[in-house]
């Protein structure tokens, strides 16, 4: 389904229902769908209410109608108004018409006696995911001894949970649970890290159907049960029985089914673009629209567990994603992809072997289909192809402008407003001002705030446009760089290959590798400068390019960024290519003041320690190297720099000290003795 009317659905159909709870007045007034309460239904409950209590008491129990604080509250105001047309919308009347089913719909695990079992006190803990704190209280549960059904990694268990809203420890009209419990033996933070990933997720799940999207999205609310009076304590994970057909809609580690719904990929591409690119939700599965068990991919991969790849999940994702309507309804611009790329993704059986849809853990993400090939492949026309593109317009068309019982939370202010998407938001008489507190309120439009202020683009032109009209800095902060680095790498080793002996796409590498420069993506950026410099290098290392002054100029511009980026080694060239002249190409000349200006720079940036994860080695170019050096043209002179024996002088007495400190006797006796002629040269001009 590729259009907006393909989301959606008669409100007739299969519903997923949500924990209510007992209120027995529905059945005293009753909306129906036009909005009117029909005088036989009410006619009816009149006569109801006139029996007697003795016939109410020889009745067998029947199932009551379970409505959440929010139903309740609908059908108690709107029982005063008998013959009042009341404005209701669509979603509404499907709760209602669940609730009719729900009164005439068995329990699914009335067979399995679970009101039998021995009632256990658990804590519970719960996440409130705008505080970013627990909670914890105490509840009353029923489970049962053995699992029900097994998952790769979890065991599920049936649990009967009684409602802190009912008064009496009536177990006919509890809710069913499912409880899960890791088969391995892991460590107590894991469960209250899946919960906190799932509660986060839950957060985008509302700012999303904020926004009006033609289907709104909720995530199931899932806690912890720590089952105090056991052994250990042991903890499980507790959420709502789901029953439905149950769908993965795609995965953390690039899969997609486009063919069945829009909804769950634009929601994936929206907290990618309002996270301002610091996160994604992926991993969709689920009924219908009730989401569970996702998975949040972080730019810098921490927290979240082992599912979370980091950038190369957001590059596997962008990879096989495609903008759908509801994308171009809510905003959301395009990811640049080749047009290699663009083929492909219209290729629906060539991509789904390239995609896996299990769930990857973190470490898996890098295996490849063929590796590298072993012989150099020149892609001189490759690059030029890429170049005569690279300043190309992206095809972006638009501007852009709690914790509760209750798994649904509330929709609260009104959403922002886009020229691509403008929908007033109707407030109907249902969304009861007191249904959620102050402070909640508070929280969310704190929240809401800062996703404003957070939102990027998906694409680079406007990633570009927007990095130059907030001064940011100018390399290695850009997420969208890094993903689009990631993907090149993904191209160079394969991953994207749909068969074995298949060629790697170099025009799809290149592609990335050069949006990742412009971006300023510091490893991109050495990349492109040591390729077309003919220099070794960790990405693209079988490329190789004609060597020709256009290229070595190329390569020479992309070095200087590096240099301004603050790569020492890239300083050093840029001073070595200045002091001597060569590969400065056709624009530039030699200039020794230019040249003291990096040596100077790397002797600043120079850090002999790799604590970063990054390691700087200074084994070719120890810093009394590049000191004997500035000396050596300090008493020269020329080529732009001023003649000074005296700063020669003192630049020889750094390099013998620091020679010394190497364990260089030999050689800081030689710069010793090269300082005092420099002396001598200082006191003759005096003279």
């Amino acid at each position: 389904m590729s259009s907006l009317e393909s989301e959606d659905c008669d409100f007739d159909g299969n519903i997923a229902l949500f924990p209510m709870t007992d209120c027995g007045s529905f059945e005293e007034s009753e909306l129906d769908t036009h909005s009117s309460i029909s005088e036989n239904e009410s006619n009816r409950d009149a006569s109801d209410e006139n029996e007697s209590d003795e016939e109410d008491k020889g009745r067998d129990d029947r199932s009551k109608a379970f409505l959440t604080l929010r139903q309740r509250r609908l059908s108690r105001a709107l029982a005063t108004f008998e013959n009042l047309k009341v404005n209701i919308n669509r979603a509404q009347r499907n709760w209602l018409n669940a609730i009719r089913k729900a009164r005439h719909m068995d329990d699914p695990w009335e067979k399995f006696h679970l009101d039998e079992y021995p009632v256990e006190v658990c804590f519970r803990h719960r996440y409130n995911a705008l505080r970013k704190a627990w909670l914890t209280d105490e509840v009353k549960v029923k489970m049962e001894k053995k699992p029900f059904n097994r998952g790769a990694m979890r065991e599920c268990f049936r649990l009967k949970k009684l409602s802190s809203y009912v008064g009496a420890e009536s177990w006919n009209h509890t809710h069913n649970f499912v409880a899960k419990r890791y088969m391995e033996a892991v460590e107590r933070d894991v469960y209250f890290q899946d919960v906190k990933l799932q509660m986060d997720a839950k957060l985008w799940g509302e700012e999303y159907s904020r926004h009006n999207p033609p289907k709104k999205v909720d995530i199931f609310q899932m806690y912890i049960l720590e089952f105090k009076n056991r052994p250990d304590s042991p903890l499980y994970h507790c959420e709502h029985l789901i029953e439905g057909n149950y769908i993965k809609y795609n995965s953390n580690s690039g899969f997609v089914d486009a063919k069945l719904r829009n909804t769950p990929q634009a929601f994936s591409h929206f907290t990618f673009e309002r996270s301002g690119h610091q996160m994604i939700v992926v991993d969709i599965q689920g009924v219908g629209d009730l989401y569970t068990d996702p998975q949040l991919h972080t730019i810098d991969g921490k927290d979240y567990g082992d599912g979370n790849l980091g950038a190369k999940g957001m590059a596997l994702f962008f990879y096989s994603h495609v903008c759908n309507d509801i994308c171009h309804s809510l905003g959301l611009t395009q990811f640049d992809i080749s047009e290699n790329e663009t083929k492909m993704q219209n290729d629906n059986e060539k991509m789904a072997a390239m995609v896996a849809a299990c769930t990857m853990a973190r470490g898996n993400e890098e295996l490849c289909q063929t590796p590298s090939p072993g012989e150099s492949i020149d892609i001189t026309l490759v690059l030029k192809r890429q170049r005569s593109t690279s300043q190309s317009d992206s095809g972006f068309d638009g501007m852009l402008t709690p914790l509760d019982e209750e798994p649904m939370s509330l929709e609260t202010g009104s959403p922002i407003r886009s020229p691509a998407y403008q929908r007033m938001r109707v407030r109907y008489c249902s969304e009861s001002e007191s249904s959620i507190t102050s402070t909640q309120e508070e929280d969310i439009r704190n929240f809401q705030l800062q996703i404003q202020q957070r939102h990027r683009p998906s694409c680079v032109a406007l990633e570009k446009d927007l990095r130059k009209a907030n001064f940011t800095s100018k390399f290695n902060d850009s997420a969208l760089g890094k993903i689009h680095h990631e993907m090149a790498k993904y191209h160079e080793v394969g991953r994207f290959c749909d068969k074995k002996d298949a060629d790697i796409d170099w025009d799809s590498a290149l592609f990335h590798e050069i949006h990742a420069a412009e971006l300023g993506e510091l490893e991109a950026i050495l990349t492109m400068a040591k390729l077309y410099l003919g220099m070794e290098r960790d990405v693209l290392i079988n490329c190789v390019v004609a060597e020709d002054e256009d290229n070595v100029e190329l390569g020479f511009d992309y070095m200087v960024q590096a240099a301004d980026a603050g790569d020492r080694g890239a300083m050093i060239y840029v001073a070595k290519a200045f002091a001597t002249g060569l590969n400065l190409g056709k624009r530039r000349e030699m200039s020794w003041e230019d040249a003291i200006h990096w040596y100077d720079e790397a002797l600043t940036s120079m850090n002999d320690n790799d604590e970063g994860g990054e390691y700087d080695s200074t084994m070719y170019d120890p810093p009394f190297t590049i000191m004997a050096n500035m000396a050596e043209m300090y008493l020269a002179g020329g080529h732009g720099l001023e003649k000074s024996p005296e700063r020669a002088a003192e630049m020889y007495n750094q390099a013998a000290e620091s020679a010394m400190e190497g364990m260089k006797g030999r050689l800081a006796s030689k710069y010793y003795a090269l300082a005092e002629e420099a002396g001598a040269l200082c006191e003759a001009e005096e003279e």
